[in-house]
């Protein structure tokens, strides 16, 4: 029997189930490989938007990282919703005292829905403190946009925000495609050289929880022990076949279909 590899999620609980710490939970367990969660936020939201927001006191979130690698450890975590400055902090510093390795970090920021996740001020605190550490970050066009302070239109904007995203600190970083028109091409950048991800566009509404899917499954193939580009590039094809199979629950974007691959047997 092969070890059991494990990867720990630090995100915001969705009660919709399709996205923040439900949607990371179910990528861990399709790929194989146990879950854990430090939740940071509790949100009232299902598949038409968000309703209310409760960011937890960060002892709280610190607390549960400890409990988590004290005990069972990670290979690899992920990052989702931190919903504040002060959170951030904490996070940061406890992977830098656990010295956590394969940090993929999903610069969450606005819902599927178009609400908020972020405090305003708790960006500066994102470039500084977490991006630094990340071995790959996963930022959409507006995240990259907000990060950056650029507006992205063009291949070479992209280009240019993907250099600025790693001069922060971060190892490597993939802009997401999915806000641009055309095929879904994601641009991955290790500071040498760029990298297209190429999917063809699957016309849907059924979308939630993609960005944390995409995140978890990266989280999810370095704790397997994959390299970075293919852990990536996995991840890409997963999220693809996840939205392809995506289906309607509510009367808003549902869902991508974390085990399709199960549900075809």
């Amino acid at each position: 029997m092969k070890p059991i590899r494990k990867a720990l999620t630090i995100a915001a609980s969705d009660s919709g189930g399709g996205a923040g710490i439900q949607a990371d939970l179910k990528t861990f367990a399709a790929l194989g490989v146990y879950g854990t969660s430090a939740i940071t936020a509790i949100t009232a939201q299902n598949t038409v938007g968000v309703t209310q927001v409760l960011a937890l006191a960060p002892d709280l979130v610190a607390a549960q990282v400890d409990a988590v690698i004290d005990d069972i450890g990670a290979h690899a975590l992920k990052t989702g919703m931190l919903a504040n400055t002060a959170i951030i902090e904490v996070v940061a510093k406890k992977i830098q005292q656990h010295r956590l390795k394969n940090l993929v970090v999903d610069p969450v920021m606005v819902a599927t829905s178009g609400d908020l996740l972020i405090k305003k001020n708790a960006v500066a605190a994102l470039r500084s403190l977490l991006i630094p550490l990340a071995t790959v970050v996963t930022p959409n066009i507006p995240e990259a946009e907000e990060l950056t302070g650029m507006e992205l239109r063009a291949t070479k904007d992209i280009e240019e925000a993907a250099r600025r995203i790693v001069a922060m600190g971060a190892k490597t970083v993939v802009i997401k495609g999915g806000h641009r028109k055309g095929p879904a091409v994601d641009l991955f950048f290790d500071r040498k050289q760029f990298c297209a991800l190429n999917a063809p566009r699957i016309r849907t509404k059924n979308t939630h929880g993609t960005g944390c899917t995409f995140s978890a499954a990266i989280a999810a193939n370095l704790a397997k022990g994959e390299t970075l580009e293919r852990a990536v590039s996995l991840a890409k094809q997963y999220i693809t076949g996840a939205i392809r199979a995506g289906f309607t629950v509510g009367s808003g974007h549902g869902p991508v279909n974390h085990f399709y691959k199960l549900w075809k047997r």
